[in-house]
């Protein structure tokens, strides 16, 4: 079988195998009170099944299982994943030490370096390693804050995978091309229940991380192969350019207004486009075509040559900042239009004490 038919096929059976087993997840989670409740900052109107991530790591285990990703040398790829969703539920369920979160994901990081899937552009293993860790832990996190509203980590998911897919195919590195689609299949079959009004299901940090920690291997995987030195960490930090948007314009927000950056709020990218687009599936599907188009000129650039990404990726870094001074000084993005003001909605960066009070979140 092609490579290209391999993907589609990962992409098909993840997708199937996602969504058969949604309603299975919203039944258990259901039968043992396993939920997310509307406090602090949660919008969300009541309490929502949470157990989402084991519906998509049950798409992306049998489709991996089945064309070969533990054959193709892949298996710590996923005892990786298993290992995150684990502790990402366990989390969900009692809440663990953000520092015990942090040396998992270091340690799986280094477990990933050291078995020949993290980063290699330095002449320096030290450098690597750091340059790994600092990777995994970054970009698993950004997707786990990226998931503040229905729908936007798993579109993220869905548009970065499928991007690292078809470079994957397009550079050499076809043997994780199936592994990218079956990520990319599980989050979209996710999508329909989340994106559901009101949501039936959440993903959770079980589902967040996993996808955050597999984006971020797989990229690294599909990269580094092809591309010479740093300019392959420009085109894996262009692939997942949105997510570390948010996460830096989180950073720069909390820090400018005196919060903890650790903190939940409703500063991220999406709460200042839903001030404008208005439901989740409209601040979805925004952002999923941004970062569509993101990967098509991160793909193209990536096959003009190191010049190229390299001035693409300075691009990225201004234009980048522009958007966070003007989301962050634009009147446009800080206050709802008068008519959800009426209604109730908050200004952006309220306390969470006032966010609560007038509209509770997620």
């Amino acid at each position: 079988m092609s490579p290209e038919l391999r993907s589609a096929a990962a992409f098909g059976i993840a997708a199937l195998v996602t969504f058969a087993a949604t309603p299975l997840m919203i039944r258990v989670a259901v039968r043992t009170a396993f939920f997310d409740a509307p406090t602090g900052y949660k919008e969300h109107a009541r309490p929502t099944p949470y157990l989402g991530g084991a519906a998509i790591m049950a798409g992306i285990l049998v489709a991996v299982l089945l064309f070969g990703g533990a054959a193709d040398g892949h298996g710590v790829i996923v005892a990786c994943g298993l290992a995150i969703w684990l502790a990402g539920t366990l989390d969900d369920r009692v809440g663990l030490p953000v520092s015990a979160r942090i040396s998992l994901e270091s340690a799986i990081a280094v477990l990933l370096w050291s078995t020949g899937h993290g980063w290699d552009v330095f002449h320096s293993a030290a450098a690597d390693l750091l340059l790994t860790v600092l990777w995994v832990v970054g970009v698993a996190n950004a997707f786990n804050m990226m998931d503040n509203m229905d729908g936007a980590a798993a579109s993220m998911g869905v548009v970065c995978a499928v991007g690292a897919g078809v470079l994957a195919l397009m550079s050499g590195a076809a043997a994780l091309a199936a592994p990218c689609f079956a990520l990319a299949g599980a989050c979209a079959a996710f999508l329909p229940r989340n994106l559901a009004t009101p949501s039936r299901i959440f993903m959770g940090d079980g589902g967040s991380l996993l996808i955050g920690l597999l984006v971020a291997t797989l990229m690294m995987g599909v990269v580094a192969p092809g591309y010479l030195g740093p300019s392959g960490v420009i085109v894996a930090a262009l692939l997942v350019g949105l997510v570390i948007l948010d996460t830096t314009l989180v950073v720069v927000s909390r820090s400018r207004g005196g919060r903890p950056v650790l903190s939940g709020g409703r500063d991220h990218i999406t709460h200042r486009l839903a001030r404008r687009l208005g439901p989740p599936r409209n601040v979805a599907l925004a952002l999923a075509g941004a970062q569509v188009v993101l990967c098509a000129l991160t793909i193209g650039v990536a096959q003009a040559g190191i010049g190229w990404v390299v001035l693409a990726g300075g691009a990225g870094v201004m234009l980048g900042g522009v958007l966070i001074w003007e989301l962050e000084r634009s009147p446009w993005f800080g206050e709802a239009p008068p008519e959800r003001r009426a209604a109730g909605a908050p200004p952006l960066g309220a306390p969470q004490e006032v966010a609560v009070m007038l509209a509770p979140e997620r």
